[in-house]
């Protein structure tokens, strides 16, 4: 099975850019363009949150004719950027979307199994994990013990360094750890929001945050390092599950040259 991880499209009303710099809707169509060309083709796309930069309909709409080409099913979890009810309007058709407070939800696909976790608080950059939304993850991990799993959110439950986003990262990740510990199916978290690759070890699980078709969160790590982004090469990963066991690869978009042989016609080490 094959899956492709987008994250952080920031789609905007149309002709609109992201802080008047980025062409966001421009730079998804280019990674539609992308997904839709490789071989072999993903059987499922994964959006790990904020699909867009306002909540409003009408850009959710903008998003859907973006993706349209695709063909593929798409799962995704709300970011802070999203707004629920417009999430759930736009994607009437989408029946893993649940009523109620939060857009948790659990699926079947091929043999794994999918879980979205609503780390949403309206208003607010940051994310959390309050007691009622631990205790779903517990009881959901707890109701398939011996289905691999991959885990959904939009706020990574792991400290990444840059500083700004810190500020902004995800209250209850401690207890998160706790619980993920707990459940060795699950094979990757996979999450978005920092707009940038980067690893780490939660609750003994690997957790991985996706780069952005868009725009990239700069890379600064100092103490205060200020709330800035870099049109840096965008990107989306790729996560192939064979022989029970989970390869993630982080992808870069564009036109790059090559590829270029190894070895010449003969066999030789091209030197």
């Amino acid at each position: 099975m094959l899956i492709a991880q987008i994250t952080d499209t920031h789609i905007k009303l149309p002709g609109r850019l992201a802080y008047r710099q980025v062409d966001t809707a421009a730079m998804l169509k280019a990674c539609v363009s992308e997904l839709m060309a490789l071989d072999p083709k993903p059987d499922l796309i994964v959006h790990t949150g904020d699909l867009v930069d306002l909540g409003h309909n009408a850009e959710y709409a903008h998003l859907r004719e973006i993706l349209a080409p695709l063909g593929t099913e798409i799962i995704a979890v709300p970011g802070n950027h999203d707004e629920r009810e417009a999430m759930r309007r736009a994607f009437p058709d989408r029946d893993y979307l649940p009523a109620g407070s939060f857009l948790h939800f659990a699926v079947q696909r091929g043999p794994l199994r999918i879980i979205g976790l609503d780390t949403v608080v309206p208003g607010q950059g940051g994310g959390e994990l309050c007691a009622d939304r631990l205790a779903w993850i517990e009881a959901t991990l707890s109701a398939a013990p011996d289905v691999p799993t991959l885990i959904l959110m939009h706020h990574p439950p792991f400290l990444t360094g840059i500083a700004h986003m810190d500020r902004i990262g995800l209250i209850g990740r401690e207890a998160f750890a706790i619980i993920v510990a707990r459940h060795p199916q699950i094979q990757a978290i996979l999450c978005g929001h920092v707009h940038r690759a980067a690893f780490a070890q939660v609750g003994a699980r690997t957790a991985m945050i996706c780069p952005s078709p868009a725009h990239q969160v700069a890379l600064d790590l100092t103490e205060n390092g200020p709330s800035a982004f870099r049109l840096e090469p965008p990107g989306y990963m790729l996560h192939r599950w064979r022989d029970n066991q989970l390869i993630s690869h982080a992808a870069v978009l564009g036109d790059w040259p090559g590829p270029f042989p190894f070895f010449d016609g003969s066999g030789q080490l091209i030197d």
